[in-house]
């Protein structure tokens, strides 16, 4: 059994030779840790998925060939600019118009918003709308044939996703969460023809890609629009602008044939996940587990089979003792039996999860949700101060 076969399998109750091995990557601040604790120079965050013996790495470091390089955001980006510099920290205007202050040195900490272009609607028409454009060259790669040729492969081995977009969560980046959850209540009719014009790209974009032949296995769409204790949005206003624009995209989705549409949203969740299955979004990605227990027994016990799911391992869990980590490991697995769910760490992996830690989740994962069947091979720690040359 393929990669995709088995994605394909997994994702729809059919029997597997094993559970795929994905992770969602980890903080750029790992890879300088972890060769300190013996991994071997020449791996990156980028690479470590041949290193660890994952199918793949989802996120960052994701392969290629495993989604359609298209872009769903703005098309061009603003110009990044330093505005001000403040000594260890500087002010800086990021490609999407955000003014924030960040650290100068490298970091996976979030910058702090203090200031935004999109303030108004006179700034969305001039600033924004204009590079929502789907027909905007820069989307599309330049390789486009040869990359279209691999997406109408029947016989691939890999599973190959498209890019679903954002309704809301890159509306709450470009704006502040004061200023979009103003918007609804202040002035409905600019908040729906702003939602509307992101599903607008996505499905230009998305009808270009389909208009291919390719055949795609997942669709993946972002929002970030929850926290700790709920949504972002009202559910009342989230199914009365968000639902009809999510629609158009899943509609179009299985129309060509994609029946996985997963959402990335940190955060509780719970009074979303109903929503969004009306809406035609089935997955959720990655299953945050958080303080509001994120859990995805919980959620399946809940949601029954109509909920697909990935990620919902505890990454707190990877920093705890080896026992903790094979108990939660065993936990899921019946989860993993049943299908429809792919386990992995529910973020990127923080920091102060140690190499060996972390080595000893993924030689158990293999046994446990891999039955040993059909593995990659893993990297050897290598001797602290030896080189890798």
């Amino acid at each position: 059994m393929n990669a995709r076969q088995r994605f394909f399998n997994q994702m729809h109750y059919r029997p597997v030779d094993r559970s795929c091995l994905y992770d969602f990557s980890c903080w750029d601040e790992c890879i300088d840790i972890w060769r300190a604790q013996g991994l071997p120079e020449r791996y990156t965050r980028m690479s470590l998925d041949e290193f660890f013996g994952l199918d793949a790495t989802l996120g960052a470091g994701s392969p290629s060939e495993m989604h359609a390089a298209v872009g769903c955001d703005l098309s061009p980006g603003f110009n990044e600019e330093v505005l001000e510099d403040l000594g260890e920290t500087e002010k800086v205007r990021q490609s999407d118009g955000v003014i924030v202050i960040q650290g100068k040195e490298r970091s996976m900490s979030i910058p702090t918003h203090v200031g935004h272009t999109l303030v108004d609607r006179d700034a969305w028409d001039r600033h924004y709308k204009p590079r929502l454009d789907p027909d905007t060259p820069q989307r599309y790669p330049d390789d486009w044939e040869s990359r279209a040729e691999i997406w109408r492969d029947e016989q691939r081995a890999v599973p190959c996703g498209v890019p679903g977009g954002s309704l809301f969560g890159r509306l709450r980046d470009w704006m502040g969460l004061e200023n979009i959850s103003l918007v609804p209540y202040d002035d409905p009719a600019w908040f729906e023809e702003m939602v509307t014009t992101m599903a607008d790209l996505s499905v230009g974009v998305l009808t270009r890609v389909f208009e291919t032949g390719g055949r795609f296995d997942h669709c993946a769409m972002w929002e970030d629009m929850a926290c700790n204790s709920g949504p972002l949005l009202s559910p009342e206003h989230f199914k009365r602008f968000l639902v009809p624009q999510y629609r158009r995209i899943t509609d179009l989705c299985r129309k060509n044939g994609v029946d996985v549409v997963w959402i990335d949203c940190d955060g509780w969740i719970d009074e979303l996940i109903p929503l969004w299955l009306e809406a035609g979004v089935n997955c959720m990605f990655p299953v945050e587990v958080g303080t509001w227990d994120g859990d995805p027994v919980r959620l399946r016990r809940e949601f029954g089979k109509d909920l697909l799911m990935m990620g919902g391992f505890d990454k707190r869990i990877l920093a705890d003792t080896p026992e903790a980590i094979d108990a939660e490991i065993a936990r899921l697995a019946p989860l993993v039996e049943e299908g429809g769910y792919i386990p992995f760490c529910d973020h990127r992996v923080p920091p102060d999860v140690s190499l060996a830690n972390y080595m000893h989740y993924l030689h158990t994962a293999r046994r446990v949700w891999g039955r040993g069947v059909s593995l990659k091979p893993m990297g050897q720690i290598e001797p602290v101060g030896a080189s890798s040359a």
